[in-house]
């Protein structure tokens, strides 16, 4: 079942989000390096390469095995004979031996189940890379909204630093004129101060997030596209979060390689308990035994061709095969347990990720209009400073109000758009055209 977002038709009546140069990074074109360079999932990768060659060595298993064998050796005799028609005395001479042996498993119940074993281990590599995937789109947009939020912190705060900068010099003049006292200059210098400390930390934090998008990317990953405006949001589709949970245990990730720990810990007890069955081999040699003298003083050049069946019956081990497989039974319902908490972490993530959205969308709509409002307000108080009913201060706190709602509106907007991947991720259906068409929304330019 593909899920697909509806659209909405809110549209937000932002003129500016964000203003820097034209040619700016995007988020598709950040995860496509971090595919290339991001050590994380670079691991993941060679994991899964590895993973594939449990296959090849779990058939080597019900293959010929075939030894090639060679020596030889000195000998010094010292034989005495009474009565014998054979001489006394010391011998030395060399022996040598060479052949070919061949063993063709043809019972071998163990050897079957690590085939089978190794199956579901290639399968299971095969979602862990799905996942590291999944993950690396999610680790990606978290990284790059979390610089274009830090950035737009660091800009509203300027913004602030402005307005009480401007608050600070007009206390200053008017302590100087006699219409206000220490006190007033005192407390204006002290929000002022504030700002300044503020600004220091959102520096320090656009700092290490952009060290955090770097380390995924594996550079300096410089300027970042940011929001289009117009922009419109979908709202999930189906509109039923129950419906969303089902699709999870169904398609999940988190679950399916759960599954497969199970069948995996099923066919371990399986291969443990076939340790008390017997075993069946054809073999075969052709050696070549060649000997300069003997105990008896002759030489032997002897070939010999042997082919034959090998039965082996389990009888007693020390109790180790009852205890492996008592081993397994415990780790197989420890897989079990896992799997049903893997069932109920997907339903959590599943519901958290769809109130993110239906909440971010309400939050969204609700930001807009704050951000329109505050525009008017904005217009209101230039109209009065121009009619003298109001101050510059009172023009550049409106401007820092409308700062603040056009952040906190872009923070909404980032928070939404990142739980519907995570959404998508959750049913096991995030993939890079879901994060394409989430980039066409970022051809703006970031603050």
């Amino acid at each position: 079942m593909n899920l697909r977002i509806a659209r909405a038709t809110f549209v937000l009546p932002l003129a500016v989000l964000l203003a820097q140069p034209a040619l700016s990074a995007d988020l598709l074109s950040v995860y496509r390096e971090a595919q290339l360079s991001d050590a994380v999932y670079a691991a993941a990768k060679a994991q899964y390469i590895a993973a594939q060659e449990l296959l090849p060595q779990g058939q080597a298993l019900l293959r010929p095995n075939v030894n090639f064998q060679a020596g030889t050796n000195w000998n010094s005799i010292d034989t005495e004979y009474d009565n014998s028609f054979f001489a006394s005395g010391t011998r030395d001479y060399y022996d040598y031996t060479y052949g070919v042996n061949l063993t063709q498993p043809l019972y071998r119940p163990q050897n079957q189940l690590v085939l089978e074993q190794a199956k579901i281990q290639v399968a299971q590599a095969g979602n862990q890379l799905s996942a590291a995937e999944q993950e690396l789109m999610l680790r990606v947009s978290q990284a790059y909204f979390d610089v274009l939020l830090a950035r737009y912190e660091l800009r509203t705060i300027g913004s602030q630093k402005t307005a009480v900068a401007e608050q600070l010099e007009q206390a200053k003049r008017n302590f100087v004129v006699g219409i206000a006292t220490i006190t007033d200059s005192r407390e204006a210098q002290a929000r002022y101060d504030l700002v300044v400390a503020q600004e220091l930390v959102a520096e320090n934090a656009l700092e290490v997030r952009q060290r955090a998008l770097e380390q995924i990317v594996g550079r300096p990953v410089g300027e970042l596209a940011g929001l289009a405006i117009p922009i419109a949001l979908n709202p999930p589709q189906p509109a039923d979060m129950d419906a969303w949970v089902q699709q999870a245990y169904q398609s999940s990730l988190q679950v399916a390689l759960s599954q497969q720990a199970v069948e995996l810990a099923a066919r371990e007890v399986e291969r443990n308990s076939a340790g008390h069955k017997p075993t069946l081999d054809a073999v075969g040699s052709l050696t070549q035994n060649y000997s300069e003298s003997s105990a008896q003083g002759i030489g032997s050049d002897v070939r010999a061709f042997v082919i034959g069946l090998q039965l082996n019956i389990p009888l007693y081990q020390g109790g180790a095969i009852s205890s492996r497989t008592r081993e397994a039974v415990a780790n197989q319902e420890r897989a079990r347990q896992e799997l049903e908490n893997a069932r109920r972490s997907v339903a959590l993530q599943t519901r958290q990720a769809y109130l993110g959205v239906t909440s971010g969308l309400g939050q969204v709509k609700a930001l807009e209009q704050a951000v329109a409002s505050t525009e008017l307000q904005l217009e209101s108080t230039k109209l009065g400073q121009e009619v003298g009913v109001r101050t510059a201060v009172d023009v550049l706190n409106a401007e820092q109000q409308l700062s603040i709602a056009r952040r906190d509106l872009a923070q909404a907007l980032y928070n939404t758009i990142l739980s519907q991947l995570q959404l998508k991720a959750a049913v096991g259906q995030l993939s890079e055209a879901d994060l394409a068409e989430v980039n066409r929304l970022f051809t703006g330019n970031a603050p």
